[in-house]
């Protein structure tokens, strides 16, 4: 790969065990939901379940008079991945567009990545608290090239919309909701689970741990300057 100018890049990152340490609606379900969790979350990992059928069934679980108490655990848990402030200065200062695709919610995702923003855009699903168990809305499904049909957050139909004809997609991911944008990114930066199924399908990645790692590889494969 040749040096590609600024103006041709764009990136899109994932959220859950990506930007934060760890996957945020897992860490949700181990301290709130009961057992009944634990086979929805398998499917969803074995893909004998959709992403959004499977996340919609485990909120379905949580009565709604938990939100503050779930509110409260996160802000206070969750930590964010080494070198991420340092990353977003750098597409900023390099003019790289930076979309946050999360399949996570907004009631944590919002809150946890305000002091890092703005970003170019953050797409995430939404909940609704008004019911007597939390509801989850899916705003961004899948376009009609979609294969699944059941991502909840489409990120490879946000790729496809946001991308532009003449740009080079960067996907940065750890797990099998950022499968699909890598299929389809001219490159991916991966972690955990999606490591191990870029492997199995033959797709190329680089790895990373921090996002000091993410800056060196694209400084290295990209020729981007800092």
């Amino acid at each position: 790969m040749g040096v590609i100018t600024i103006k041709k890049l764009v990136i899109f990152c994932d959220f859950d065990g990506t930007i934060t340490t760890q996957d945020n609606i897992i860490s949700i379900m181990k301290k709130f939901a009961p057992p009944e969790y634990l086979p929805i979350k398998e499917n969803i990992l074995g893909q004998k379940q959709s992403i959004r059928e499977g996340v919609a069934q485990m909120f379905a679980l949580l009565p709604t008079s938990l939100k503050d108490q779930i509110i409260s655990f996160l802000l206070e848990q969750a930590q964010i991945r080494a070198g991420f402030a340092e990353f977003v200065s750098y597409t900023r200062k390099n003019n790289i567009p930076l979309y946050i695709v999360s399949g996570g919610i907004d009631f944590f995702v919002n809150p946890l990545l305000k002091p890092f923003g703005p970003f170019s855009d953050v797409y995430c699903n939404e909940s609704d608290f008004s019911g007597y168990s939390i509801r989850i809305n899916f705003p961004y499904g899948c376009d009609e090239q979609c294969t699944n049909q059941g991502c909840g957050c489409c990120k490879p139909s946000i790729i496809r919309e946001l991308q532009g004809s003449d740009a080079l997609s960067i996907v940065i991911g750890d797990s099998i909701t950022d499968l699909e944008a890598a299929k389809l990114a001219d490159m991916v930066i991966a972690r955990d689970f999606l490591i191990e199924k870029c492997e199995e399908l033959h797709i190329p990645y680089e790895p990373f741990e921090s996002f000091h790692d993410v800056i060196n590889i694209l400084d290295a494969k990209l020729g981007v300057e800092v």
